[in-house]
């Protein structure tokens, strides 16, 4: 399975993340989004803010921390396991709200900025 992640270009902390993606060898590929791109593959934008998208190579999109461990899931080991238990109770259930706090503050992470904080209401 390879697929890409789109990640928010103007957010220092996901510019940050997605560049520490780039070089783990996975198969995926790491994209910064666009209004554009996102219209063309039928996603939210305002959800996409919130929660990053992983699109898959049949067009199925996941988002938040399911998206997370989907690209981890096209990775080498041991990236592929922690990829694989993220989406898989019960593992998922407490990565949800961890995904969600972290997407919540992420202006005040490393590499985060006032422009990383999240548009309207949080998730």
């Amino acid at each position: 399975m390879t697929g890409r992640l789109l990640y928010d270009p103007d957010c220092g902390f996901c510019t940050r993340c997605a560049g520490w993606l780039e070089g783990r060898g996975l198969r995926a590929s790491v994209e910064p989004m666009t209004p554009e791109l996102l219209q063309s593959l039928g996603i939210d934008e305002d959800r996409a803010l919130r929660e990053i998208p992983f699109v898959a190579d049949d067009g199925t999109v996941t988002h938040g921390a399911a998206a997370i461990g989907r690209v981890l899931a096209t990775g080498p080991q041991p990236l592929r396991t922690v990829g694989l238990l993220l989406c898989h109770a019960p593992v998922r259930w407490l990565a949800n709200p961890v995904y969600r706090w972290v997407a919540t503050h992420r202006h005040e992470l490393p590499g985060g900025t006032a422009a990383c904080r999240m548009p309207g209401p949080r998730p």
